[in-house]
């Protein structure tokens, strides 16, 4: 009965390393990234006894995973791509909640210029002078908040790049330990599913933070890439990436790879790639288009007040200050160079920042989007360099390979500040007056005033428009000069628009304004600049440019969306398949349980009628 002995323990020990790996299955049904295990059983070989082969009993020859290493990639991808998609959503609602929030641009704007058009009922009234300087300052400082938050968002991407990079090189460091130990357990003849499962966890973290692709090899160890080819994990070896700072801009940081190269073009997936792409995508154009909408409401606002007269007499100043475009050496140069640029022609500015570079012959430039950007003049203070909206005037000393970057608009909202600090100083009246001669008989009344070319020599010289007819005119007794109702009149640096028809000896006078005469010519043009076209040659006004920001960000933001609920759903059904097959499944973990209990018993059952039938031989022998 020793054979029947040996079949029964070979059942009994094959059952329990059945109830085992059941066992293990439900201890670990919460356990992420566990694949659930099935024991794979063999028949011993017979033995040939009496004319018959006679069977020997079972043995539990493996343990292996329920695994498909192509559902498994799959989920590593989804992974990557919903990461992505999750951390791009977040942080381009964080760009939205500052635009939209409580420090809400518009609102000053609008405030502001509301003050302005107050200011043009009351020229000389110092209340309505004071509450305007009062609204300047509450817009200045709503732009500066704005910058300040975009900047913190900046501060908040670079601690999330090192964060990632940190998690990425330990990552990487636990997948080479793990292939180490995988390989050994490999030599032993067995499979390590556990270690297996370790090693696709941690895979699989990595592949949330980053796109990987993955090859096993044939010793059982994984080689991990990133971006284009990057080894990350090789056997036993994990490469550890870095962060350095930006070569122009050391207040952003870059990520670097083996001896230091810059690798961040290379992030496209994972959380760290959404980081990186919404700082270039979403955050530095919201930047640049806040900081356009202050350089062109600074340029338009001066301008027009620099036509003005102030309760003093003297001509307008600037009314906001504002920085010049940024200029970044490159940590690279090599040469002495600089460049200083200056903005020119605001209708050109655009929301891009530039690099420009010199090969020893020849400057050339590029925007941000990597497109070739034109630019004219020689470089010099006397003929400057003409780029989008700048002049860059070039110093000496730059050599083959130098380059700079130029940033517009980046930090002009937190250098915007209000210049006029005395109330006096705001130009309100025009620098000239129109008045209707006391005679008139005509019905033809004063219209538009508009100063077209202040510096002109005899701006100031006092003219008297008398109609000799009510179809001609002289001006200070010149020329007949004809007339039509509606014909615009011009002077010496001014046109002046008359409406209705004049009689005969119906006289005109313009003539510098005093400063308190109460005019508010020049008011009434400052209140007209929120709505006047600045940027695009012409087309965008200050406050368009602002709801250009706002539905820049919008659309960008739904997007993120978009995209998030898409990736979800495929992250989603990728986990379903992958589950389908891996996954522990408490109903059929307790089928198994009852069956290997139950095959469990019968072993048992099995080595006691052998131990009986042996007892009966032994009872029979002794009798």
């Amino acid at each position: 009965m020793a054979d029947l002995l040996s079949t029964g323990v070979s059942g009994l020990l094959a059952s329990q390393v059945g109830l085992s790996t059941v066992g293990h299955n439900i201890s670990n049904v919460n356990t992420a990234g566990y694949t659930r295990q099935t024991t794979s059983f063999n028949a011993r070989a017979p033995q040939y006894n009496g004319g018959m082969y006679i069977g020997q009993g079972a043995d539990a020859v493996s343990v292996q995973r329920s695994y498909s290493q192509f559902l498994t990639q799959q989920v590593w991808s989804a992974t990557s791509s919903q990461s992505r998609a999750s951390q791009y959503a977040t942080l381009t609602a964080s760009v939205n909640n500052v635009v939209s929030g409580s420090a809400n641009l518009q609102t000053a704007l609008d405030g502001f210029f509301g003050a302005v058009s107050d200011l043009s009922n009351s020229p000389v009234d110092t209340a309505s002078r004071q509450a305007m300087l009062g609204k300047a300052s509450s817009l200045v400082a709503t732009y500066r908040s704005l910058a300040t938050q975009f900047q913190q968002i900046d501060q908040q991407t670079n601690q999330q790049i090192t964060s990632a990079v940190a998690d990425i090189n330990s990552l990487a460091k636990s997948i080479a330990d793990l292939n180490g130990q995988i390989q050994k357990a490999y030599a032993g003849g067995a499979e390590p599913n556990d270690l297996l499962d370790t090693r696709d966890q941690a895979i699989a973290k990595l592949s949330s933070i980053i796109g990987v692709s993955t090859t096993t090899n044939t010793d059982h160890m994984v080689t991990v890439t990133i971006g284009n080819g990057q080894p990350l994990v090789s056997a036993t070896s994990s490469t550890q990436l870095g962060t350095a700072t930006n070569q122009y801009d050391s207040s952003r940081l870059e990520i670097t790879g083996p001896g230091g190269s810059v690798i961040t073009s290379q992030v496209g997936s994972g959380s760290l790639g959404a980081t990186i792409d919404f700082r270039t995508n979403v955050l530095d154009p919201a930047r640049n288009q806040l900081g356009r909408s202050a350089v062109a409401l600074t340029t338009a606002f001066n301008q027009q007040h620099a036509q003005g007269l102030d309760l003093n007499g003297d001509a307008g100043g600037n009314f906001f200050n504002i920085a010049d475009p940024a200029v970044f050496n490159s940590t690279n140069n090599k040469g002495t160079g600089s460049i200083t640029a200056t903005f020119g022609d605001v209708g050109k500015l655009s929301a891009n920042d530039y690099t420009v570079r010199f090969d020893g012959v020849n400057w050339s430039a590029t925007n941000s989007q990597g497109v070739t950007t034109p630019m004219t003049g020689t470089g010099t203070a006397a003929d400057p360099f003409v780029l989008d909206g700048m002049k860059l005037t070039v110093g000496a000393g730059a050599v083959a390979g130098d380059s700079f970057q130029i940033q517009p608009t980046r930090n002009a909202a937190s250098a915007i500040s209000v210049a006029v600090t005395d109330t006096n100083k705001i130009a309100a009246s025009g620098p000239l007056s129109a008045t209707k001669g006391a005679g008139n008989t005509g019905k033809a009344v004063l219209g538009n005033l508009t100063v077209t070319d202040v510096g002109n020599a005899n701006f100031n010289t006092p003219v008297t428009i008398q109609f000799t007819s009510p179809t001609t005119y002289t001006i200070n007794g010149g020329a007949p000069q004809a007339y039509a109702d509606g014909d615009t009149i011009t002077g010496n640096g001014w046109t002046l628009k008359l409406t209705g028809a004049p009689a005969a000896n119906d006289s005109f006078s313009v003539k510098p304004a005093g400063s308190q005469s109460g005019d508010n010519g020049n008011a009434l043009a400052l209140a007209s600049v929120n709505n006047k076209g600045v940027l695009d040659n012409g087309v965008t006004s200050v406050n368009k440019s602002y709801s250009q920001l706002i539905s820049q960000v919008g659309t960008a933001g739904a997007q993120a969306n978009t995209a998030l609920d898409a990736q979800q759903s495929i992250l989603d059904n990728a986990n379903a398949a992958q589950q389908s097959l891996s996954g522990v499944n408490m109903d059929e973990e307790a089928a198994n349980l009852l069956r290997f209990q139950q095959a469990y018993a019968a072993s048992a059952q099995v080595i006691n009628a052998a131990n009986t039938i042996f007892d009966s031989l032994l009872s029979a022998v002794r009798g």
